[in-house]
């Protein structure tokens, strides 16, 4: 039946396919539920969408074409209303695979409110409230250091509600007291001018004028108050002091760079404000299209996230474009935002944009090697476990966790860790079918007897280790089973909890004997993560048994009502909710009576709500 229902697929795309225009466009993937899943745009929509299905992929984008059941497709009048249409449909869809395409938050601004006493704060929203916004700043870290200098040379209110009386603010001499005096709007013009002209890169001149004060206060021998300006300059200057690179022109641009590697892709972004180079940010994704396209959709999903604009933006060439080519996406991008796009061949900006493509290379390689560093220390963590326990190896650990709630609804759970990373297409759920109550060594030792027989008959992969959740009893209790019962000889150890349920101790042997691991080891963070890992996957399952029990109890209660008929009106109205709901007419297609409708409605909306 499921290879019949695949072929039916195969044959609907495959006549699809044949219908695809020689026109700019996006497509649509969709799942065997009709879910959007992925969102792409192309120049020619026939060449890439006919690109999925033809050819070898790796395997991630592999994982995507065999999750596509269908797809559609909508034709633009040209390449950059591909662009933007794709920018909106992911917006609209949030496509699984597109998910991690756009930065998945918005950048911060400074922003000076539009208020009878206006403020200072740092906001991640722009809405059309007169206030006024500047930025973006690569992070909040950067956006909250300068609010930090502006608030000590400009004394605006810092309080959301105006107090009774003045607060240290405004004898520290950083705010004006509006909540005790009246302040002239003359003086919030001034200082709101000044800010505006500071923030929009003009803080060489705020420097001038603030050692013209320091200087008057030195000559008038107010060293105190010469000293504050001082130290105001200062600041200045140490929030300007990551300004490396600078450009005679003084312009706001916006440099990005990107660089691609084993299906991911890195996008570093530069910012450079009047002239200077002040900040960078980075983000990594994977990408499932062409690498420039899928580029192009972050530039695109970024501006229409972040609307400030700075006055030009620098790209990276495509990697095979012809001249054509990158007039056409320099021009559309220009269209749209009505800012400068340059793809600079040569001098300094040329070389600021080759600076934001090595700094994705650099990062990306990160990445990997993070990655590699962390699965080097699962490994060691495993090789060391096993010399603490006197074993050859730990390749494999199997662990165990029993959950039960008063003794309703047993169940238990294993999960697997290979070389130190969960092996989650090996983790397996248990329904506890001979234990009466809460038993947990009797539940352990059920478990257990049904894990390893069928580890027997299948000749499954032994464990080198087998990890189970409490000490002496439990161990004992796998051990008796594994060895007596089975034949086994398979190493068990326990990991033993304290009063906050964390994982305090390793026991392992019978007699179980504590393994003096050190609290800080690798070993014991392994454990740690092994414990919390199946104790999560229990209670998942216990809490989906206890959920569909409940449901179950309350249905088989109601006359008329048996297994398949509660199974029917599970599947037909999803939930017992929308049973409680619906109305009597909404039963009939059960071929339920109205009578036997309104007995399950009032028997349900007698049960007392939770």
């Amino acid at each position: 039946m499921m290879k019949e229902q695949e072929q039916q697929v195969k044959e609907h795309i495959r006549n699809k396919l044949a219908l695809l225009p020689d026109k700019s466009g996006c497509y649509l993937m969709k799942n065997k539920d009709g879910v959007i899943i992925y969102v792409g745009k192309a120049k020619v929509l026939k060449n890439r969408v006919r690109s999925y299905f033809i050819g070898s992929h790796n395997g991630k984008t592999q994982r995507l074409v065999s999750e596509i059941a269908d797809f559609e497709f909508i034709v633009t009048s040209s390449n950059m209303e591909a662009l933007i249409l794709e920018c909106n449909l992911i917006k609209q869809h949030h496509p699984r695979y597109n998910v991690l395409l756009k930065d998945d938050k918005t950048f911060p601004y400074i922003k000076i409110t539009n208020e009878k006493h206006p403020k200072l704060e740092v906001t991640r929203r722009i809405v059309k409230d007169k206030g006024k916004y500047f930025g973006p700043y690569p992070n909040a870290f950067a956006a909250q250091q300068t609010k930090k200098l502006l608030d000590r040379l400009y004394p605006l209110r810092k309080c959301n509600t105006l107090p009774d009386k003045v607060c240290l603010y405004y004898h520290l001499g950083q705010c004006v007291a509006p909540c005790e005096y009246e302040v002239e709007p003359q003086t919030y013009e001034t200082m709101i001018s000044e800010i505006t002209k500071f923030l929009n890169g003009g803080e060489d001149v705020v420097k001038a004028e603030l050692e013209r004060k320091m200087q008057a206060a030195a000559e008038a021998l107010e060293f105190e108050r010469a000293k504050e300006f001082r130290d105001q300059i200062v600041a200045i200057d140490a929030v300007m002091e990551k300004q490396k690179i600078t450009m005679t022109d003084a312009m706001d641009r916006d440099i990005f760079g990107y660089a691609v590697d084993k299906g991911w892709m890195c996008v570093q972004i530069l910012y450079m404000r009047k002239g200077k180079l002040i900040e960078r940010h980075g983000t990594t994704f994977p990408y499932y299209g062409e690498e420039y396209d899928d580029f192009m959709t972050f530039v695109t999903q970024y501006y229409s996230d972040n609307p400030a604009l700075p006055k030009q933006i620098l790209l990276p060439h495509p990697p095979d474009a012809d001249a054509e080519h990158e007039e056409e996406v320099m021009t559309s991008l220009h269209n749209w935002l009505k800012v400068k796009v340059h793809m600079p061949q040569r001098g300094r900006k040329s070389e600021v944009v080759s600076m934001a493509q090595d700094n994705a290379r650099v990062m990306l390689e990160e990445k990997f090697r993070l990655i590699e560093r962390d699965e080097e220390r699962s490994v060691k963590a495993s090789q060391s476990l096993a010399e603490w326990l006197g074993l050859a190896q730990v390749r494999r650990i199997e662990a165990f966790d029993n959950s039960n709630i008063q003794g309703t609804n047993p169940v238990s759970a294993m999960v697997v860790f290979t070389d130190g990373k969960p092996d989650r297409k090996e983790y397996r759920k248990y329904k506890v079918k001979t234990v009466e109550g809460p038993d947990d060594y009797e539940t352990m030792r059920e478990v257990i007897r049904r894990r390893y027989e069928r580890v027997l008959k299948e000749g499954l992969s032994r464990p080198d280790l087998i990890v189970v959740d409490g000490g002496k009893g439990q161990i004992a209790a796998a051990l008796d089973v594994l060895e007596n019962e089975l034949g086994l000889d398979i190493p068990v150890c326990g990991l033993v909890k304290d009063a906050k349920h964390k994982t305090a101790q390793l026991m392992t042997g019978d007699p179980a004997e504590i393994v003096p691991l050190p609290r800080d080891s690798q070993e014991f963070y392994l454990l740690q993560r092994i414990q919390d890992e199946v104790h999560r996957f229990a209670i998942t399952f216990h809490r989906e048994q206890r959920a569909k029990s409940m449901v179950e109890s309350k249905l088989d209660g109601i006359p008329g009502v048996g297994e398949k008929r509660r199974k029917a009106l599970l599947k037909h109205f999803g939930s017992l909710k929308k049973i409680k709901e619906a109305s009597v007419e909404d039963f009939r297609p059960l071929s339920i009576g109205d009578k036997l409708a309104g007995q399950i409605i009032a028997a349900l909306q007698d049960e007392p709500s939770n």
